[in-house]
């Protein structure tokens, strides 16, 4: 029977470890993602999480946790507006736009009136 509870007890006792850890590199990820925080007490909030992790994190999310979600809201915000940008950018015009494209290059007398075709054939699928 001790076995089961040594085991219920690795069990609990791991899951606080990586919840703890969780915690400590989202406040680590903070104290870097603030800009409006200097230097120093940057240096000193990473010196008093070597010394007393546990208390700092706690003292950091209790003083700075506001902050920390903002900061959190704004870096998925811009990850977001990047990726939508990425995505315009890879995925390309419209097909409305391809053919606008062709047509001009018809009338320049860039291509011909099969090659225009082509171009908006493919455009069209």
């Amino acid at each position: 029977m001790s076995n089961f509870w040594d085991f219920i007890m690795l069990l609990v006792s791991t899951f606080f470890f990586v919840a703890y850890l969780f915690v400590l590199f989202q406040v680590i990820i903070d104290l870097f993602r603030d800009s409006e925080l200097g230097g120093l007490p940057k240096v000193l909030w990473i010196i008093f999480l070597v010394f007393l992790p546990l208390l700092t994190a706690l003292v950091y999310i209790l003083v700075r946790g506001r902050g920390m979600a903002e900061r959190q809201r704004a870096h998925l915000q811009h990850a977001k507006s990047e990726t939508d940008a990425y995505i315009r950018n890879v995925a390309g015009k419209s097909p409305s736009t391809q053919i606008a494209e062709a047509k001009a290059l018809l009338d320049a007398g860039t291509i011909n009136q099969e090659e225009f075709g082509k171009l908006k054939a493919k455009a069209l699928v």
